[in-house]
C-alpha cells in the first residue's frame, strides 16, 4: 500500500473504532491514538520528503501512486505530495491533534460528534494528497458535508441559520467548481484527470480557459472567504463548537486557497494572467474590509472570524501576484494563519466555557483570574498582528516583499493598500487585549473562575510552540515551499 494512503486509512480505522466504542474513555482513547498516529505520520513524511529532496529527487511530486477507478472517464486514485502538500498535511495533523484535546469534555453525543469530526479530517487529508481532479473533488465534498451537522447540532447561538447558510454557500461554490473541473477535463482533450499530466499537455484553448478559470477560482474562492462571498464565514465560525472552529478556520479554509493555486492558476495560466486582476481587486478588498470589520465587532468569535477573512484574503492576494516570493509567502501565511487562528478559537472557547459570554463589553480583568489563558491570548494576538519572532511576521513580510516585486503601478498600489491591514490589525488586537485582560474585574462571578485544565493547557502549548517555531526557524519550511511553488509560478510567467 502507498505510504500516503495511510492519511486516509487511519481516519477510516478511527471511524470504525469510534463506532465500536462503548464508553467516553474508549472514545477519547480512539481519538488520541488516531490523531497522534496522524501527527507522527505527518512528521515522518516531512523528514522523508526533505531527505528525498536532499538526495537529488527531481520529480515534481514524490511518493506517487496511481490506481484506475473508472477507466472510461479516466478517473484514478492518484496521490502524491510536494512541499506545499507536506506543509498542509503537517498543519492539518497538528490542528486535528490539538482539536481532540480541545473537545475532551464535549457533551452530549460525544461519539457522534467525533465521528463527524473524523470524517471531516479524512476529507481534508485526502484532498491534500490527491493529484487527480475527480479524487480531489470527492475529498473536498467529504470535508464540507460534515460541517452542517457539526455546527447545526453541537454549535451555539443561531446555529441552524449559520449551518444552513454555510452549507448553501459552499455547495453553490462546489457547483461552480464541478463545472470548472469538467471544463478543464474536456478542454484538455478528455484523456486524463491527472493534474500533472494536464499541466504538461498545456493544451486547454485560451477561450475556454477564460470561461473555466473564473468558475474554478470562484468555486474554491468561496471556501477561501473571497469577497463578496465571505459572509458564511463569520456566522459559521461564531456558531461552531471550539474544535470545529479550529479545524474550519485553521485547515478547511486552506482547501480553497490550495485549490485556487493548484488547479485554477496552474492549469489555466493564460487566463490567470488575463483575468487575475479582477480577483486581485476582490482579494485586496477582503484584506482591508476584513480588518476594518473586525474593529467594530463585540463578539470574540466574530472578531477572529473577520480577522480570518482578512488573513485568508492575503493568501489569495499573494497567489495572484504570480511570483515565487509572494507564492511562498502565501503558503507560509496558510500555515501561520492556520496555527494562530486555531489557537485563538481554542482560547475563546475556553474563556466562553468559564464566563458564558463572548461579549467584549462584559469581559475585563481576566488576567487576574485566569493568568495562563490570558498570557496565551496575548501571544496569539501578537502573532496575529505580526510581531517579529512569531509566525505572522514571517508570512506577511514574505507576501509584501514578493508583491512589491511587481513593478507596475497597479500591483504596487494594491500592495500598499493591503499593507494598511497591518496597522488596522494592530489597532483591534491591542484594544481587545487591553479591554478584556487588564484593568479591574468588575463582574463578581468572574472572580471565582478557574484557569485552564491539563488538557486545555496541553492543546494550547502545542499550538504556541508551533507558532513560535515557525516564526523563529522558518527557513527550512520556506525553502521546502519555495522549491514546490516554482513549477506552478513558471507556468504563470507570460
Amino acid at each position: 500500500m502507498n505510504f500516503l494512503s495511510l492519511f486516509v486509512l487511519i481516519p477510516l480505522l478511527m471511524l470504525g473504532g469510534l463506532y465500536l466504542a462503548k464508553s467516553i474513555k474508549a472514545i477519547r482513547g480512539v481519538m488520541v491514538a488516531g490523531s497522534t498516529a496522524l501527527l507522527i505520520l505527518s512528521v515522518v513524511l516531512t523528514f522523508l520528503y526533505l531527505g528525498e529532496r536532499q538526495a537529488g529527487a527531481t520529480a515534481e511530486m514524490l511518493f506517487r501512486a496511481d490506481t484506475v477507478w473508472y477507466a472510461p472517464l479516466h478517473i484514478a486514485y492518484s496521490v502524491g505530495v510536494d512541499g506545499i502538500s507536506v506543509a498542509m498535511l503537517l498543519l492539518s495533523a497538528v490542528i486535528v491533534f490539538t482539536g481532540t484535546f480541545a473537545s475532551w469534555k464535549l457533551q452530549p453525543l460525544t461519539k457522534e460528534y467525533f465521528l463527524w469530526f473524523t470524517l471531516l479530517s479524512m476529507g481534508v487529508f485526502g484532498f491534500f494528497i490527491s493529484i487527480d481532479l475527480f479524487t480531489m473533488f470527492m475529498f473536498y465534498e467529504i470535508a464540507l458535508i460534515p460541517m452542517y451537522l457539526l455546527i447545526g447540532v453541537w454549535g451555539s447561538g443561531r446555529k441552524e441559520y449559520a449551518a444552513m447558510k454555510l452549507t448553501l454557500m459552499l455547495m453553490g461554490g462546489s457547483a461552480f467548481l464541478l463545472i470548472g473541473i469538467l471544463g478543464i477535463f474536456f478542454g484538455a482533450g478528455g484523456t486524463t484527470m491527472n493534474i500533472l499530466e494536464i499541466a504538461q499537455l498545456h493544451n486547454i484553448p485560451f477561450a475556454q480557459q477564460c470561461i473555466w478559470f473564473p468558475l474554478t477560482f470562484l468555486g474554491f474562492g468561496v471556501l477561501g472567504a473571497l469577497f463578496p462571498f465571505h459572509t458564511w464565514s463569520p456566522d459559521g465560525h461564531a456558531s461552531a463548537p471550539t474544535a470545529v472552529s479550529m479545524l474550519h478556520a485553521g485547515v478547511l479554509m486552506k482547501l480553497g486557497d490550495y485549490g485556487c493555486f493548484r488547479i485554477a492558476m496552474y492549469l489555466m495560466p493564460e487566463a490567470a494572467n488575463e483575468l487575475g486582476w479582477i480577483f486581485l481587486i476582490l482579494t485586496g478588498i477582503s484584506v482591508v474590509y476584513g480588518a476594518f470589520s473586525a474593529c467594530v465587532q463585540t463578539d470574540l468569535k466574530y472578531i477572529n472570524a473577520y480577522s480570518s477573512v482578512s488573513h485568508c484574503g492575503l493568501v489569495l492576494f499573494a497567489i495572484l501576484m504570480m511570483n515565487q516570493t509572494a507564492a511562498t509567502g502565501a503558503v507560509l501565511q496558510m500555515l501561520s494563519h492556520g496555527l494562530m487562528t486555531a489557537l485563538f478559537f481554542a482560547l475563546i472557547g475556553m474563556i466562553y466555557g468559564r464566563t458564558h459570554t463572548r461579549d467584549v463589553r462584559e469581559l475585563n480583568g481576566l488576567m487576574k483570574v485566569m493568568p495562563f489563558l490570558s498570557v496565551c491570548y496575548v501571544i496569539a494576538g501578537l502573532a496575529n498582528l505580526g510581531l517579529p519572532g512569531l509566525s505572522g511576521f514571517v508570512a506577511e513580510m514574505t507576501i509584501f516583499v514578493g508583491s512589491f516585486q511587481n513593478f507596475d503601478v497597479f500591483h504596487r498600489t494594491l500592495t500598499i493598500i493591503a499593507c494598511s491591514s497591518i496597522v488596522i490589525t494592530a489597532v483591534y488586537i491591542l484594544r481587545l487585549v487591553g479591554k478584556i485582560l487588564y484593568g479591574t474585574c468588575t463582574n463578581k462571578h468572574h472572580l471565582a473562575l478557574t484557569d485552564a485544565t491539563w488538557d486545555e493547557r496541553f492543546a494550547v502549548i502545542c499550538l504556541i510552540i508551533c507558532v513560535a517555531g515557525l516564526g523563529m526557524a522558518p527557513f527550512w519550511v520556506s525553502h521546502m515551499i519555495g522549491e514546490s511553488v516554482l513549477p506552478v509560478v513558471s507556468h504563470l510567467i507570460p
